[in-house]
């Protein structure tokens, strides 16, 4: 072949080639812009409101605390905490006799401590709720008492599962967050005694007895959100009562029609409550919803109102208060930059009874109920659902509370119970990133 022949060939050979390649280059840009254009769509979605709130607020955590969940190390087990935690692994019970849950169901969490009698009677009323039997009640337990464990085991008028608080004060006798052998007391100077513990605002060191009270609401939380299988993907609402709440036969059909009525007659309302947030009324019979600030007496919420709290850990673990409710109205609800407002009938479908704290009247002759029945009237408009659709709401937005600029009534100053506060908050977030 030529030279002359050679290099045509060579020529025809490159100009497409180098087409080719010009080709290439434009494709290059114009799927760089694309992407700059999708990439850009996607982080406005994620700022557009609840419904996107969802899309990964586990990453949102590691970002808020990542420091925190370095450090995180939970107290070592002992046998009974360890026998807990396998606990919590088991499936419910009585699904054999209520297999099929209601798809829309509204999950009942009932947290307790050691009162059995007022236990009971909680029981009973629940028994007695119209609805019941279609959805899940999860018992949680402050540590472990073997008379309470055996009147949630004899319940059979729903599927249920207990949980218990494994690193509850209750069941660490001699270490943390139990009593510690060289823990201080009241208010011992630490240089002095040589003992270990930080004092809170007032001067006083811990008392494992209340801030158990703290604790287990925390823990039980994030464990009823995050850490179980039964309700991880959860996407309705879930009602939060405590052991001495007695509830009315139509709490649930009630909270129910509260929670579908929710969005459109309350929108900026966070949750749905049984009873109004005074906890000696009964309501006040008027022909309308009420709209007030969040109650503790059958409060009921969703996930993405969960994350904004759980987004707010550090302030609910720092604050020096040893109650879980104070805490979050004075520092945590405030944070949310607007007025935290709860819906509710207008008569309450459950009421308090208790007449004495939560670590008082734990014994048969020193319960706090009379004669081991509560009387609480239940009259045949708390058995059927009364609540109408077609109602207005009423605001009360000037409600009696804390103050700005209230620190808390103490009880809280630790910082081995800040630091066991805020690994309950990252606990399950951890291991899903571990294990």
């Amino acid at each position: 072949m030529s030279r002359s022949v050679f290099d045509r060939a060579m020529a025809s050979y490159k100009k497409p080639r180098i087409r080719d390649g010009a080709v290439r280059r434009f494709l290059s840009v114009v799927f760089l812009t694309l992407a700059g254009v999708l990439l850009l769509f996607f982080l406005a979605g994620m700022n557009s409101g609840d419904s996107n709130e969802e899309i990964d607020r586990s990453s949102e955590f590691s970002v808020n605390v990542t420091g925190l969940i370095k450090s995180i190390k939970l107290p070592k087990h002992n046998r009974l905490s360890k026998m807990l935690e396998n606990k919590n692994q088991l499936p419910p019970r009585n699904m054999d006799l209520y297999p099929n849950l209601a798809k829309d169901r509204i999950i009942i969490v009932l947290y307790v401590h050691n009162r059995p009698q007022y236990l009971k009677l909680v029981v009973d009323s629940l028994s007695r709720v119209s609805g019941i039997d279609e959805t899940l009640l999860i018992v949680s337990h402050d540590g472990y008492f073997e008379e309470m464990n055996k009147v949630v085991e004899g319940i059979r008028f729903c599927q249920v599962k207990q949980i218990f608080a494994p690193f509850s004060p209750h069941i660490f006798p001699d270490s943390f967050p139990g009593v510690s052998p060289n823990d201080c007391k009241d208010k011992d100077s630490a240089v002095e005694k040589h003992c270990e513990g930080t004092t809170d605002q007032y001067g006083n060191h811990r008392s494992p007895k209340i801030v158990s009270l703290k604790h287990h609401w925390w823990w039980m939380m994030n464990t009823v959100w995050d850490g179980l299988k039964e309700t991880t993907g959860h996407t309705g609402d879930i009602l939060f009562i405590e052991e001495d709440h007695f509830i009315f036969p139509n709490a649930y059909r009630n909270l129910k029609m509260l929670t579908e009525l929710k969005p459109k007659k309350c929108p900026d309302c966070y949750a749905a409550n049984l009873a109004p947030s005074n906890v000696k009324s009964r309501g006040e019979n008027w022909d309308s919803l009420i709209a007030e600030r969040m109650g503790n007496v059958g409060y009921t919420f969703n996930r993405t109102v969960w994350r904004k709290i759980h987004r707010k850990a550090k302030e609910f673990c720092f604050f020096d208060d040893y109650n879980w409710d104070i805490t979050m109205w004075v520092t945590v609800y405030p944070s949310f930059g607007r007025p935290v407002y709860s819906i509710r009938g207008s008569r309450a479908s459950a009421v308090h009874f208790g007449k004495c704290g939560l670590h008082q009247g734990q014994g048969e002759n020193t319960a706090c109920v009379d004669n081991g029945v509560v009387n609480i009237e239940t009259e045949e408009i708390d058995k059927v659902v009364n609540i109408k659709p077609e109602w207005g709401v009423h605001v009360i937005s000037n409600q009696d509370g804390y103050q700005a600029g209230f620190r808390g009534w103490g009880g809280w100053g630790d910082k081995r119970d800040h630091q066991l506060c805020l690994d309950f908050a990252s606990m399950y977030h951890v291991r899903s990133k571990t294990f």
